[in-house]
């Protein structure tokens, strides 16, 4: 029992672990589009979206049977193998790379105070709130696949899940307010999300590449800006 114990508390932690950091990508694209919304509703939608996306997987986990099988291909095309898996995962790269080219055209043209009103009116709480959980699918899908071959505990899953989306919770918010106030970790943050729109279309044809590189790539990057910051900061 004490053996059973201490494995589920090391499922845990390293479940958990791994869902904070696989969950990089979303607390980026939480905190750029929450922050055009007012001022007033911004935790409400960060709130609503993650516990939205919180319900999602852990449906997804109560499915286990139907999330694997989605992995199984339905068919063959030029000899691509087609499955559900490559689908949820080719249509939400491509969505995360026309959203992020999107927002990056809107910021660096800079367009007049009138459009950016225009721009919070369409961007609802409710579709940003949809946005987030819709892509949350996307980005949890392979991880709910590690999780489910690292253990078979399905409580212990849950609660790693809960942890990751408190801590997503609490840094989303850090996020936003950091971008926001350092406008230029913008474009360092958008052509992050690009990049990954890029590896969630590779992955779909099944051409694995590691997330690993593209962490270790915004970390020097963001490295670097800081240091440009800091620089610029003692000049003034």
């Amino acid at each position: 029992m004490e053996l059973l114990s201490i494995d589920m508390l090391l499922a845990f932690l390293t479940l958990s672990l791994m869902e904070v950091i696989l969950g990089i990508d979303n607390i980026i694209f939480i905190s750029i589009l929450t922050n055009k919304l007012p001022n007033e509703i911004r935790r409400q939608a960060r709130i609503f979206g993650i516990g939205l996306a919180l319900v999602t997987r852990i449906l997804m986990l109560l499915s286990i049977k139907s999330i694997m099988g989605l992995t199984e291909p339905f068919l063959v095309l030029s000899g691509f193998e087609i499955s559900g898996r490559a689908m949820i995962l080719f249509f939400g790269g491509v969505f995360l790379l026309v959203k992020s080219i999107k927002e990056l055209y809107v910021f660096v043209e800079r367009e007049s105070q009138e459009m950016a009103s225009k721009l919070n009116v369409r961007n609802s709480l409710i579709g940003i709130i949809l946005q987030i959980a819709l892509l949350d699918i996307v980005f949890s899908f392979d991880s709910i696949l590690t999780a489910i071959g690292m253990t078979d505990y399905l409580p212990v899953m849950i609660a790693a899940i809960v942890v990751a989306m408190i801590v997503m919770l609490f840094f989303s918010a850090l996020v936003s307010r950091f971008v926001e106030k350092f406008p230029s970790l913008q474009i360092l943050a958008l052509t992050f999300l690009i990049l990954i729109g890029f590896v969630l279309i590779f992955e779909a044809f099944e051409y694995h590449i590691s997330k690993s590189y593209i962490y270790a790539a915004l970390g020097f990057s963001l490295l670097i800006e800081l240091i440009n910051m800091r620089a610029g900061t003692r000049k003034s």
